[in-house]
């Protein structure tokens, strides 16, 4: 009886301890994001809509994402159109926003750090108007690169084998990223 007893209560205790094993010896992982799965991410949050500084409506949409591998950087360029807010005209053009990446290990996420405007073009303005409305482009690129992740893996994306794994890290290859996997603690 005692031995059965024994049994009952050593056995999760000896699984807990085989798992534990498995996570040591699986070890750290490496997963490939593609560009097109990323883009397709991407146009899932897109068109989105902003109003900066209480005077502008903008509108972004069709991003397009470049993973720029040989400077560990990406780009994401938007369609936006402009409109003042007392005014009846609106502007149409395109920004071109540069970044590193980031990795938000509790919320599974990848988004762009220290983001740069790198070209800001409104069709038919004169270059002193688009020098004015340049400095509302940095403040919504801040704004949109802050809040909308590149990519988002779900729990079930970081299990592997029986193992939970947490996102430690992200590079850029030729033709996507690859993300960097730890077992969690």
């Amino acid at each position: 009886m005692d031995l059965k007893r024994i049994a009952k209560f050593a056995a999760p205790l000896l699984l807990a301890g085989l798992v534990t094993a498995c996570a040591t010896l699986i070890g750290p992982r490496e997963v490939e994001l593609p560009q097109e799965r990323l883009q397709t991410s991407l146009d899932r949050k897109f068109p989105m809509h902003q109003r900066v500084l209480g005077v502008f409506e903008v509108e972004l949409s069709h991003p397009r994402l470049a993973v720029l591998a040989e400077n560990d950087r990406v780009s994401l360029s938007v369609d936006l159109g402009v409109s003042p807010l007392l005014a009846r005209q609106s502007w149409h053009g395109s920004m071109l926003i540069s970044g590193r990446l980031r990795v938000d290990s509790p919320h599974n996420a990848i988004y762009i750090a220290d983001a740069h405007v790198d070209r800001f073009i409104v069709d038919n303005m004169d270059e002193g108007k688009q020098a004015q409305l340049a400095s509302v482009a940095n403040l919504l690129s801040d704004k949109v690169i802050r809040d909308v992740p590149l990519h988002t893996f779900r729990p079930e994306d970081l299990r592997y084998a029986g193992v939970q794994f947490v996102l430690t890290g992200i590079d850029t290859r030729p033709g996507g990223l690859v993300a960097r996997l730890q077992p969690a603690q």
